[in-house]
């Protein structure tokens, strides 16, 4: 089967950004395409097999009959149209703003859109010049698909309200697959979504949400530009931000003295506060008021970058990789939470525990709003935004090797979280277990 990529973003704008990748430079060494042409749909087609979470979408059967022998379509991956061999002249377009995408003639082959997030496609097929079949996508009533399979849990949390929020607003028959340990999590906090193991191509529509910082059509935007909070919007087209379901324990708390959680790990360090026993003093403090601290990441010591970041000594060991569902009980349970830019305290967000925030290597907007965020702005930070330069490849990417390296969380005080601490404190109107105890 012929297969033949379009996309819906200037081909330009692609070609600017993708020409310095691995991949690109791959294809040259094996196949050398003799047009531009030929390079963007050997780099389309390999991008997308690296990417979809499941085989079979280059020869799998499209189901969607258009009542015309050999012409079929569905958007399963993207836009999906199989064409038969004729005269055949295809227009694709957006409905809601008129913008066309692909006004070609074809004979035979399949014809995929390179990108997958949510767009209001308008199929228009004229036969010797007649037009034969016209289709604007239309999810009501019909099965759809989500799938996420990357395994980030500030990702995925960032994305759990849009799938209920999805399926009220197109009254669509919504399945949502996801990786095994959100599942129990997910079913308590939207029952009404039907959870799956696997999907298949039967249905009228499946969209793959990710996050991704680069030119890669999976968002049609960098992530790095908006609140990690709009990219599931951003994705499934929808311009607010849904309410998120409160999340109803289903456990009682581990103890009935007051405690509060931390999580000092990230799964790198540059996303850890570096100042020297830092927390080793905010625990010392918070114990100081009567509080007892559990920490709750996944592992007791970890090495990541240069840097070996352990469970501070004077804080309960509640590390290990226990059941999300569980760490959302004792997260709910607690008074407040203190930890990073990471997936903990988008856990502890989910279930509305109160979060501290330590974090300056991102923008202030980049993650979910809490008014506790701890940032030194009067040094060098915020690079995860900055979409000049790759935060994830690059272990800081200004000062790489220079003593100000990774100073946006090296130069974050314990003073400054502890500020945040009793602001936090006095907002919540909480009054710390010593003080309980001393009162009369």
């Amino acid at each position: 089967m012929r297969l033949h990529f379009f996309t819906v973003n200037d081909i330009e704008d692609y070609r600017k950004n993708y020409h310095d990748t691995r991949l690109i430079k791959k294809i040259l060494e094996e196949i050398r395409p003799k047009t531009p042409e030929d390079l963007d749909q050997e780099f389309f087609l390999r991008l997308a097999k690296s990417l979809q979470e499941r085989g079979g979408f280059f020869d799998s059967e499209i189901y969607g009959d258009t009542g015309i022998d050999g012409l079929r379509l569905d958007f399963n991956f993207g836009l999906r149209l199989d064409v038969p061999e004729g005269n055949f002249l295809v227009k694709i377009s957006d409905f809601d703003t008129g913008k066309i995408f692909f006004d070609k003639y074809i004979s035979g082959g399949r014809l995929v859109s390179v990108e997958r997030y949510f767009i209001r496609w308008h199929v228009e097929i004229f036969l010797d010049d007649r037009e034969i079949f016209s289709h604007t996508l239309d999810l009501e009533g019909q099965p759809v698909a989500v799938v996420c399979k990357f395994e980030a849990l500030g990702d995925m949390l960032a994305f759990l309200p849009y799938f209920a929020e999805f399926k009220r607003v197109h009254r669509c028959d919504l399945s949502v697959c996801l990786p095994k340990i959100y599942r129990e999590l997910y079913a308590r906090l939207y029952p009404e979504i039907n959870l799956v193991d696997e999907i298949n191509f039967e249905t009228y529509a499946t969209y793959y949400p990710g996050m991704m910082m680069s030119p890669y059509p999976i968002v049609p935007v960098d992530v790095r530009r908006m609140s990690l909070t709009q990219a599931g919007g951003m994705i499934f087209g929808t311009d607010y931000l849904p309410p998120k379901n409160s999340f109803k324990p289903t456990e009682p708390p581990v103890t009935n003295e007051p405690y509060v959680c931390i999580a000092v790990q990230s799964n790198v360090a540059r996303k850890c506060w570096l100042w020297p026993n830092g927390w080793d003093i905010v625990v010392d403090y918070l114990k100081s008021l009567g509080w007892r601290v559990f920490c709750i990441d996944k592992e007791e010591e970890l090495t990541t970058d240069g840097f070996t970041i352990r469970r501070p000594d004077a804080a309960e060991n509640f590390t290990g990789n226990r059941p999300l569902l569980e760490r959302a009980n004792m997260l709910y349970h607690a008074e407040f939470f203190i930890g990073l830019g990471s997936g903990l305290s988008w856990l502890a967000w989910t279930t509305d525990c109160p979060v501290v925030m330590i974090c300056g290597f991102s923008q202030d907007w980049c993650e979910f709003y809490t008014p506790y965020r701890v940032a030194n702005r009067k040094v060098c930070n915020g690079c995860f935004n900055d979409s000049r330069v790759i935060y994830l490849r690059d272990n800081c990417p200004y000062h790489k090797n220079t003593p100000r390296a990774l100073e946006c969380q090296k130069k974050i005080s314990p003073r400054m979280v502890i500020d945040a601490i009793e602001r936090l404190i006095v907002d919540r109107k909480l009054t710390p277990p010593a003080l309980r105890r001393n009162s009369f």
